[in-house]
Order: C-alpha cells, then sequence, then structure tokens
C-alpha cells in the first residue's frame, strides 16, 4: 500500500458545552494547588533563550519537538485544532539554542566531575571536536580530519564483533539511526542498538508475537472516540503532557479513564489543560477509576480480570472465534488460579478486578495504554502480553476507539528501532534470519551479518569483561540509564577507544579512558543538512526541516558523521555508504524500509505519511501466518516480598529522560531525595514526613527523606536515576533485553 503524504493539521475540538461535572474546583489554574504552572515556565524560556529568541522562535514555529513522541509539527498536530506547546518541549528548547562553551573549560577533567548533570549541559554546545589520551588530565582541541582518521584507524584494526554502537532517543533523527545502523553493518558488526532496549522492547516483542504488528494500533483520535482508556503504569501528565489534552477531550466526549499503577498520580487525577479556558480555569477530573497495585502485580491482576470476565460471561466469543487461537489454554490455566494468589500477587481484592472487569466488559470499545512502569520489569514481556489478551478478550482491536498504544516517552525510539539500528531486527523490524541478511546484502551491495548483535546492557557486560575495543555512543550516558552505575563506570574504563557524539557535555564522557576517548560535536535536529524525520507513536513519519539560524562551531549532522567514520574506514568501499543529502537517505529509506514508502516525498513542516493507515489489524485481520491473534498463558510471577522488605520502582520528576530541570517534581512536590511511601507504612515505621532514612538493596544504598503518597501499601518509589545505585546490573527480561529497573529494600531510619 502507498503511504499518502499529507499535510493538513488536526481538526477534533472539544465540545461547546462545558461539563461543571468535570470540575476540579473554583480556584483560576489550581491557585496554590501543586501543579506544574505552563505560563510561567513560558516567561522561564524566554529569558533562558533571550540571547537567540529568533532562532527559538522559528525552531517552535517550523520544528517538530524533539521532546516526547506525540509529534507536533510547529504549533500544531494531525488530530485536534488550536495550539499545542508542553513545558518538555519548552524545557528542550535552550539545548538547542545556547552557544558553544569554551573547549578550555574541558582541560580539568576532575573539576568537571563535581558538577552535575545540569551545570555540565549549561557550559553550552560541544563546537569542535577533542582528545583525551590515557594519563592526561583533560581533553585538547582535534581537528575533524585528525579525529576521524583516528577513529577510522582504529576500528580498520579491530575485529568487528568488539565494536559496538548506542544510540540515544534525544532528538535523532530516522536519517541518523538509518545510516548509523549502515556504518555498523557496513563494518561487520551486528553490535547497534539503540534507547528503545530499555524502554518499549518488551511491547515490540509481544505486539510482534501476539498480532503480527510491533506498534501501537491506533491513532490518537481512537483516544478521543474511545468509551474507555484504560492507562497502565503510565503517568502521561508527567512524560506525555500533550496527551493530557486527548484525555480531556475524551472526558468531554464522554470517555471513561481507568489507572492501574502502584501511585495513584495527582496528574492524574486532575489537571489543568493551559490551552483550553475551561480546564485553566477550574480543573479537570481526568479519572474515574483507580485500581492499586503491587509493582510487579500486573500480570496477577490482569489475569484476574480475566477471570473474572470468564465467570460472567464477558468475553466476545465471536471475536475470539473468528480472528483469535490459545483462548482455550488461557482460560484453563485462569480457572487454576486461585483468588486467593491473584489477591496475594496483585495487591488488589477480588472485588476490584471483578469491578474493572464488569465496567470494562460494559464499555463498547478501549484503547489500553501502557509505559515503562509496564516494561522495566525482569517479566515485562509477560505484562504487555497480559494486556494484549485482556484486548483481545474484548475484541478491542481494529476498529473505532478501540486497540493498544505503548505510548513513548521520547522522540526517537519508534523510528530508530524502525530504521534497524537495533540488535534484534533489521532495517523495517525486519527479524534477522540468513535469509533476510542475504536480501539486505543484495540491497546495499556488501554483506550483512545474519546474527543479533549486542544489545545496550550486553554492550556495558561486554566492556567490563574486556570484549570490547570500540565503543561508539551518539548522546545518551550509559551511567544514568542502566542500573548500577558503579559497574557501568568499571566497564568504560576498560575500552581503548570510546567515541562520544553528543551535542553537550555528560558524565560518561569524563570517565577515564583506558587508552583513548574523542568527543565529536553533532548538530541538533533543526540544524541538521536538509532536515530530518521523526515517527511518533501512532507511526507517523513527520518532517522536520532545516532551520535557519546560527550554527554552532564545527558541529556536523550526526548521519554525515557515520558516512564519514564508515567511508574512512574501509575507503574502497566507501561508495556503499556514502550519500550526497539528506534527501538521499530518505530516498534509499524509501527503497530498502517498504514501510516507509513516501518518505522521500517529505519536505515541508507538517508533511508526513502514517505507516500501516490510521489503525491497524482492521477488522480483526492479522499479518501472521493464519491471520489470526494468539493468546498467550501468562502466569503471575512469584511475589518476594516478605517481612519488612518493600517493592522499590523509579519514577521521574522534573525531567526528560535523564536530563534533569529541577529538584522538585511540581506534579508531586516531591525533591529528588524523596523516597515515596504509603502513610500506612510510614506509620508502621514510626517515620514522618522528611524523616531521614537510608534505602537499601542486596545491591546497594541510598540515602533519603520520606514523603507520604497515595501508594499501595508494600510498595515504595524513588526517583531515577538516583536510585539506580540500588539495581543490579544483571536481571533482564529474557525475550526483550530490558534491564529489571525494580528490587527488593529495607528502609532503615538513619
Amino acid at each position: 500500500m502507498l503511504n499518502v503524504v499529507r499535510r493538513e493539521r488536526g481538526s477534533v475540538r472539544a465540545p461547546r458545552r462545558w461539563r461543571r461535572d468535570l470540575w476540579v474546583g473554583f480556584k483560576p489554574y489550581g491557585l496554590g494547588e501543586t501543579k506544574p504552572n505552563h505560563y510561567k515556565e513560558i516567561v522561564k524560556t524566554i529569558w533562558e533563550n533571550r540571547r537567540n529568541l529568533r532562532y527559538g522562535w522559528r525552531i517552535l514555529r517550523k520544528g517538530v519537538c524533539d521532546g516526547c513522541a506525540l509529534g507536533v509539527a510547529g504549533f500544531h498536530d494531525w488530530t485536534i485544532s488550536g495550539v499545542h506547546l508542553c513545558t518538555t518541549r519548552l524545557n528542550l528548547l535552550k539545548v538547542n539554542t545556547m552557544g558553544a562553551l569554551d573547549p578550555a573549560v574541558l582541560a580539568d577533567v576532575e573539576r568537571l566531575r563535581r558538577m552535575s548533570g545540569k551545570e555540565l549541559r549549561d557550559l553550552g554546545r560541544l563546537p569542535v571536536p577533542m582528545v583525551r589520551h590515557r594519563g592526561e588530565t583533560g581533553f585538547r582541541r582535534i581537528t575533524w580530519d585528525e579525529v576521524l582518521n583516528l577513529v577510522a584507524n582504529r576500528l580498520r584494526s579491530t575485529e568487528p564483533d568488539r565494536f559496538a554502537l548506542y544510540l540515544t532517543a534525544r532528538g535523532l533523527t530516522n536519517e541518523a539511526y538509518y545510516v548509523a545502523q549502515k556504518m555498523t553493518r557496513f563494518l561487520g558488526s551486528a553490535n547497534v542498538d539503540n534507547a528503545a532496549r530499555v524502554c518499549h522492547a518488551p511491547s515490540t516483542v509481544v505486539l510482534k508475537r501476539m498480532l503480527g504488528v510491533g506498534a501501537t494500533t491506533v491513532s490518537y483520535t481512537d483516544v478521543i472516540d474511545s468509551a474507555l482508556i484504560v492507562l497502565f503504569g503510565s503517568n502521561v501528565a508527567n512524560a506525555q503532557p500533550v496527551f493530557m489534552k486527548y484525555l480531556y477531550l475524551a472526558r468531554k466526549r464522554g470517555a471513561k479513564v481507568f489507572v492501574v499503577n502502584p501511585v495513584r498520580e495527582p496528574g492524574l487525577d486532575r489537571y489543568w489543560v493551559p490551552s483550553n479556558v475551561e480546564s485553566a480555569l477550574f480543573g479537570t477530573k481526568m479519572t474515574d477509576e483507580f485500581f492499586g497495585v503491587h509493582t510487579g502485580g500486573d500480570v496477577a491482576f490482569l489475569d484476574g480480570v480475566l477471570k473474572a470476565l470468564l465467570g460472567m460471561g464477558g468475553i466476545d466469543d465471536r471475536f475470539v472465534a473468528d480472528h483469535t487461537t490459545g483462548f482455550a489454554a488461557l482460560a484453563t490455566m485462569l480457572e487454576e488460579l486461585s483468588w486467593d494468589e491473584l489477591e496475594r500477587a496483585s495487591g488488589a481484592t477480588r472485588d476490584d478486578m471483578t469491578r474493572f472487569a464488569r465496567l470494562y466488559a460494559a464499555a463498547p470499545s478501549a484503547v489500553l495504554v501502557w509505559s515503562m512502569g509496564i516494561t522495566q520489569h525482569e517479566h515485562g514481556s509477560d505484562n504487555v502480553a497480559a494486556i494484549v489478551n485482556l484486548a483481545l478478550a474484548r475484541g478491542n482491536i481494529g476498529r473505532t476507539g478501540a486497540g493498544l498504544m505503548p505510548i513513548r516517552g521520547h522522540s526517537g525510539v519508534q523510528g530508530g528501532a524502525e530504521m534497524g539500528a537495533y540488535a534484534t531486527t533489521l532495517p523495517g523490524s525486519v527479524p534477522i534470519t540468513p535469509e533476510t541478511a542475504a536480501a539486505l546484502s543484495d540491497a546495499y551491495g556488501f554483506a550483512v551479518p545474519d546474527r543479533a548483535g549486542l544489545s545496550a546492557a550486553d554492550m556495558i557486560a561486554a566492556a567490563h569483561r574486556g570484549e570490547l575495543d570500540v565503543l561508539y555512543s551518539s548522546g545518551g550516558n550509559f551511567l544514568d540509564v542502566l542500573p548500577d552505575p558503579g559497574l557501568v563506570e568499571q566497564s568504560l574504563a576498560r575500552v581503548p577507544l570510546r567515541v562520544h557524539q553528543d551535542i553537550v557535555v555528560s558524565s560518561q564522557m569524563l570517565v577515564d579512558p583506558a587508552d583513548t576517548v574523542v568527543l565529536l560535536p553533532a548538530a541538533t535536529r533543526y540544524e541538521q543538512r536538509d532536515g530530518g524525520t521523526e515517527t511518533t507513536t501512532e507511526r507517523r513519519i513527520v518532517f522536520s526541516p532545516e532551520i535557519a539560524g546560527t550554527r554552532v562551531g564545527e558541529a556536523r549532522s550526526e548521519w554525515e558523521i557515520f558516512a564519514e567514520v564508515a567511508a574512512r574506514t574501509d575507503p574502497d568501499r566507501a561508495h556503499l555508504v556514502r550519500f550526497e543529502s539528506g534527501q538521499a537517505v530518505r530516498e534509499e529509506i524509501a527503497r530498502v524500509v517498504p514501510l516507509y514508502s513516501g518518505v522521500e516525498r517529505l519536505h515541508d513542516t507538517g508533511d508526513q505519511v502514517q505507516w500501516g493507515g490510521e489503525r491497524l489489524c482492521e477488522g480483526g485481520r492479522f499479518p501472521t501466518s493464519d491471520g489470526n491473534a494468539r493468546f498467550e498463558v501468562v502466569r503471575p510471577p512469584a511475589d518476594t516480598a516478605a517481612g519488612d522488605r518493600f517493592r522499590l520502582s523509579t519514577r521521574r520528576g522534573k525531567q526528560f529522560n535523564t536530563m534533569r530541570f529541577a529538584n522538585r517534581d511540581p506534579l508531586t512536590g516531591a525533591r529528588r531525595d524523596a523516597l515515596l511511601m504509603s502513610a500506612i507504612d510510614a506509620d508502621r515505621l514510626g517515620l514522618s514526613d522528611g524523616a531521614p532514612v537510608t534505602v537499601r538493596s542486596a545491591h546497594g544504598e541510598l540515602p533519603a527523606r520520606v514523603q507520604r503518597a497515595q501508594l499501595r501499601p508494600g510498595n515504595v518509589q524513588v526517583f531515577f536515576p538516583e536510585g539506580n545505585v540500588l539495581l543490579a546490573g544483571g536481571p533482564h527480561d529474557d525475550a526483550s533485553g530490558v534491564p529489571d529497573y525494580n528490587a527488593l529494600v529495607e528502609i532503615v531510619r538513619r
């Protein structure tokens, strides 16, 4: 099917009639409440970008947002009318407009190590290539020719399997991801991975396995048109604030919203949408029903809901019979599970699970949304499979207002994996087999490895074993992203050559070199030659043009750097990896990745194509071998919490990924050293708000201060990435490779 290029804006509007039953109260814009102040953020953004206001305005007006993956182009999207401008985008603007740092500040690494991540960013953009050798106190300037030859010479003398490339989700374009994976495979290595590995890898694996598609099955309009939206392990008020406008419109149209989570998030209870007069004045009650579960209790809860559906005759028998396989085995397993077991493992009561089932069965349509509270577990794939089972049981796939949405928090992760910058798939999310590798080899004119490569966590493990000679990072910060930062630092320090390609300084650059560390200054997506594309949560490939404005030093477009490194490493075959322009990259993407046909015709702000159309699996037709979706038997994992140990998970505050913007979370009022705990648990331990404690796991410990929250008793939360010191580096989801970001901890008074 040929994807159609479109440029029209969204047209969905809020019903004019006000809904007093949804009002929070009579405090204009929540005066005095603990909540974000979007208007204040606008003023702050103007001040922070005062030296480059015209360029900043052009980015906002013409660029595609480099924050979350909802995909706002300029001030508009393709779903609803009106202006979109969220706090995440405003917070990131300074990174795109600020000037260059003084290279001399990098001469003293010891001084830089005492700075926070925010202080390092505020030094300014990386303007020139830099190098540091073992035994040197800091970095010195080097020319592009020198640094490219240094990297190429080392790659030329390295066995392909001892080279790995990791890419962040920080504003990277599809073009950069595509050329990066081509470079890696051109050099004979399969070791290319990106930030999708540590967030929605379980979602991609399971959706592909059960439905035949590895992406969101619906569009944002389906959320607005749905009768019921269920959020599992997702705090969209924090991570995807634009999504709150979709929820608001859905609420105005009569939709119900359920939340299944260990924490009753304040931003999901009530929210003030700043661009809507009614919501800005009176606030909006966003959630109808909250179902509290244990961290790791999602499978047990969902199995309980399915068991209740079976008992009340709430299964869509026609859909199950006509469009699925495997339900009989699942039903048998559900009948064997006792309610006592399900209550103990889930943290919810039988009444809770039965009530959810009754309300879910009564809804004519439902969209199920989830995020990293579901995926970042040792059993993340089972969590996702249980959600897919729930959707299939009621036929909530492939029709208006019904489907599955693994909502993305970062603008690059969907496209990064689909471009093949992924250790376990080729471009187009094609599985790696001898046959598919041979087909790609024919397209490229060189041999492509026919095996999976190292995942992000695998790269660090290999580095620790001394099995990597070159580790190339485009953005990101392994020290903040992965569990066990101490082990990560040791691993980075063992790699003979580390290449850090980025727009700003990060702490992982400051780890002492085993031999050599180089810094390559990258252009932002708005500076990328010939513009670039990203892929949104709803599978929409959108174009962001190159935006005129000041340029920083000698920074280069990332796809150009990758292509040049490959060409210099193997000059005799350089013609196979060089591209004349960004347009040439898009043309090759369209040839190699049929899903992305039409990407080569995108040229201006607002141009977009949506692969797969408005929704996938339309009419219950699934792209599997027999045309049917598959139920899977998913048993609840064992709950190992006992005695005074708590189930710990990590959460996000005022931040974008690992980039922290403030010490206080505006949605909860919690500071970065907070330990969120239920009042029941705090009272039992005799801990008041602000009490200093030590959070101790089998792996590490973290000083913290108690903050009471509406949290399921027996569970606690700390902020990411500070809490990573409590997490072991080995546990992961076997099917997808995502690390486990949870632990069992004890709380000790200091």
